[in-house]
């Protein structure tokens, strides 16, 4: 049995300069986009006192932009909801921060609680809506910056076995809690 330990067969990697990646200012991959939704999330102090809640529309505020991409806070009050869309060219991660949003989809409806995530390709639709008594806020990064969202007929969301979706009121799940 050899009683190194891997720290001294491998060295210690801080000492290695040329292997550390060097810290990113701006996400650029799914997983870092996801992370900074959760790290926006958990600081309160920074998204909290801008909410405010709007009862003809859905509330929205733009928090931050990078490169190539934006972060929105939007504020849902009940009955409040999106319509069946999707976001054109754009990717995104929605974090729910207070409050559960319904998600309907092709696949089904899911109730998105605070600190839900859910990260999406350019192409899918889907429809978020406040079917819950009390108001919610959530976080919303596109990348690229949204530039369209398109407003499609509701026969587009159609739950498993082809049945329509029920309309409501007008107006793939990351891991890990935050959230969003």
């Amino acid at each position: 049995m050899n009683s190194d330990s891997d720290l001294q067969i491998a060295g210690d990697i801080l000492e290695v300069p040329h292997l550390l990646q060097p810290p990113r200012e701006h996400p650029s991959t799914v997983a870092e986009f996801a992370g900074l939704a959760r790290s926006l999330a958990a600081d309160r102090a920074q998204w909290e006192r801008l909410v405010r809640y709007d009862a003809v529309s859905r509330w929205y505020h733009r928090l931050r932009t990078g490169p190539g991409y934006e972060v929105w806070l939007l504020s849902w009050v009940p009955g409040q909801g999106s319509g069946p869309h999707d976001h054109g060219r754009s990717s995104g991660v929605l974090t729910v921060l207070d409050g559960v949003l319904t998600e309907r989809t092709a696949r089904g409806t899911r109730a998105l609680t605070t600190g839900s995530q859910r990260v999406f390709a350019p192409g899918y639709v889907h429809e978020v809506v406040n079917d819950a008594l009390e108001p919610a806020v959530s976080l919303h990064i596109y990348h690229p910056g949204l530039t369209e969202m398109p407003v499609l007929p509701r026969s587009r969301l159609r739950a498993a076995g082809g049945t329509p979706v029920a309309p409501h009121c007008e107006a793939r799940t990351a891991p890990g809690p935050v959230t969003a």
